[in-house]
């Protein structure tokens, strides 16, 4: 956090925070700080939740509480941005819950059923590990990758030096991501993207990635499968930690 105050401070339109549990109460809390501290303004901050009795929900004076499923929510939101576009949506965020499933791949794959109802689209396993020291398949294709054989508190922000080992965090999911993508391709596998999502710390311990990137990689999806089958890497990452997943879609 060091040195935040001395910047500029961010303008954002919308953060959306994903939960308004635990994990997004402590959000909110820090986004206000941050806000207090002059680190950064927004014009709506926005948290998502089925509980009307979530924490967040009694201390809502400067939030706008929705009440909703989460992949519900997102597929109207996102649905929305797309619909303006990349440009129209350089301003907002979201801050993803750290127990919350690959909401953005689930997205991803829902658009790309409503643009082509008539091919075959899933997710397909990851067929190759990553440089990581830990690593493992979900039940529904999600391939989830870590640096840390640790647990990591909810506010670490990554910093160069890494609070557990001390030593220089000399790793970086985004890095590792797209280098697993070439090396795929120099071994013959047809692979787009990588579509990765960086949540990177912005005030506060708080983590977030722009709505623009999602919009950008839903363009990606629709240009790499517009003539031909198509797979295409998804992975919302931190500098540490990550979701992953390939979207398969098979030729018209």
């Amino acid at each position: 956090m060091s040195g935040t105050e001395a910047r500029e401070a961010q303008e954002y339109g919308d953060i959306v925070v994903v939960g308004g549990g635990c994990y997004g109460s402590y959000y909110v809390r820090q986004l206000r700080r941050a806000r207090a501290a002059g680190a950064l303004r927004w014009q709506r901050l926005v948290v998502v939740d089925r509980d009307p009795d979530c924490a967040i929900a009694a201390d809502a004076a400067d939030v706008t509480v929705i009440v909703r499923d989460w992949a519900l929510f997102f597929n109207e939101y996102l649905g929305a941005a797309a619909e303006r576009g990349v440009e129209a949506t350089p301003v907002d965020a979201i801050v993803p819950s750290p127990l919350m499933p690959h909401l953005m791949s689930h997205w991803l794959v829902s658009r790309a059923r409503a643009r082509w109802p008539g091919r075959g689209i899933g997710i397909a396993p990851l067929d190759g590990a990553l440089d990581v020291p830990w690593q493992r398949a979900g039940d529904d294709g999600t391939h989830y990758v870590s640096f840390a054989t640790w647990e990591c508190p909810i506010n670490c922000i990554e910093p160069r030096t890494c609070p557990h080992t001390r030593g220089p965090r000399a790793w970086s999911l985004p890095l590792t991501v797209r280098a697993f993508v070439e090396t795929a391709r120099l071994q013959g596998r047809r692979i787009d993207g990588p579509a990765v999502f960086h949540c990177a710390h912005r005030a506060y311990g708080v983590g977030m990635f722009g709505v623009a990137d999602v919009v950008a990689a839903d363009r990606l999806i629709a240009d790499a499968a517009a003539q031909g089958p198509a797979e295409v890497l998804i992975g919302t990452v931190s500098h540490c930690h990550g979701a992953l997943a390939v979207l398969q879609l098979a030729g018209p």
